[in-house]
């Protein structure tokens, strides 16, 4: 049975705590509180009523018939996370982590965010909660997701363009948690993701997990059975962590599809595994992109959030023990399959959704009619139009 992580926070070799020595005793306390609320009846009756009350779950599961159809090979069915408030699965952690910060007293909130949708759902529980919010961006995807930047100033956020390093999701992490070093007295930091030290990478997962406990039941329901793949984009991977948690036990394929930029042969990707070596990033032993001397290698995706030079730790393990099969998906077909479901489905799908997707069509062309892939569809991609419109624009007008 699959029981990760274990008491010193390491999924097998991942994981742990590499942190300074003044963050050692804030990430006890914040482990602590969080175990003893873990199973409070009082906090899960708040916490799932925010998420059905406010949020909107449970989230539509999607049959994409016209997709399928398209393909002509197993269906494809889409867990529609872009259908929460703020656009994300986002949402589902940041309610967690803003109720478990009242909790502990905490009265301010520090965030990260490299797409935009953490932050924005970061300000969204903030501002429900009464929360000063500081979230530290780096100012390439500053650029890049200024619908989102708005958005966040909007709900009354403080954004902090990040210069160092190539202005993305790593040097915005590195900026806040050296801002939470110097605050952590009244501040709580809100991981995006499944990464970090312990034990965020556990408390994440346990606030996206109800991605894969809703699909599953909501696919017995349709179905009458599991379906034969899930499949789910990877950067640091919280929605795939979300999703895969109902199906480790199993017999089902797991797939999460990373981020390969313009190719895995190429200097411009973020493709962590297939590319990657045993290191220490933000806190937590991992696989990382980098170079023989240790030094962080800039990852490259067009979507603003896959481009981390890690992933989770729990993914790390995941992958050695060979429990999930992680591939990857270039700039190029992620675009292709945001397009198709687009045209087909009425959908605009997050471009960091579009890799999961990719893959999933992929596969779905050399399966049974019989047979069903599972999507998480993370995120809407409301916020990658401008994007977009770079890439695809001239041909978009010569298509109308």
């Amino acid at each position: 049975m699959y029981q990760y992580p274990n008491e010193i926070g390491r999924f097998g070799e991942f994981g742990g705590k590499f942190v300074p020595e003044t963050l050692m005793q804030p990430l006890e306390q914040i482990e602590k509180a969080f175990k003893e609320i873990k199973n409070d009846p009082v906090f899960e009756a708040e916490y799932k009523k925010l998420l059905f009350d406010y949020s909107g779950r449970p989230t539509a599961l999607t049959f994409a018939d016209q997709v399928t159809n398209h393909l002509g090979g197993a269906k494809i069915y889409l867990k529609r996370e872009d259908l929460n408030h703020t656009g994300s699965h986002k949402i589902n952690n940041a309610l967690g982590q803003a109720l478990l910060a009242k909790k502990m007293g905490k009265t301010k909130i520090i965030a990260e965010t490299g797409a935009g949708q953490h932050g924005v759902a970061a300000a969204t529980v903030a501002a429900k909660f009464g929360f000063p919010c500081t979230v530290f961006m780096g100012e390439e995807d500053v650029a890049r997701q200024s619908l989102n930047v708005f958005r966040m100033k909007l709900l009354g956020a403080e954004v902090v363009p990040v210069t160092s390093g190539n202005g993305t999701l790593k040097d915005a992490t590195n900026e806040a948690i050296r801002y939470w070093v110097q605050h952590c007295e009244d501040h709580f930091y809100m991981i995006g993701s499944v990464v970090g030290p312990h034990p965020y990478p556990y408390i994440v997962r346990e606030f996206q997990r109800i991605i894969g406990d809703e699909a599953k039941e909501q696919l017995r329901g349709i179905e009458g059975n599991l379906p034969d793949k899930v499949v789910a984009c990877v950067g640091g991977g919280s929605n795939a962590i979300g999703i895969f948690q109902a199906f480790l036990a199993e017999n089902v394929d797991l797939i999460g599809a990373e981020a390969a930029g313009k190719g895995i042969d190429t200097s411009l990707h973020a493709a962590t595994i297939s590319k990657g070596t045993k290191g220490v990033i933000h806190g937590s032993l991992t696989y990382l992109i980098q170079d023989q001397f240790g030094q962080i290698i800039e990852p490259y995706s067009i979507s603003a959030g896959l481009d981390y030079p890690g992933i989770g730790p729990e993914h790390a393990y995941l992958h050695q023990s060979g429990r999930v099969k992680y591939e990857s998906v270039t700039d190029d077909e992620a675009v292709a399959a945001l397009r198709l479901l687009s045209e087909k489905e009425g959908i605009l799908p997050a471009i960091e959704s579009a890799h999961a997707l990719a893959k999933a069509f992929e596969m779905a062309k050399e399966m049974d009619r019989e047979q069903s892939i599972l999507v998480c569809l993370s995120g809407r991609g409301d916020k990658d139009v401008n994007t977009l419109m770079q890439v695809l624009e001239d041909e978009v007008n010569a298509h109308v």
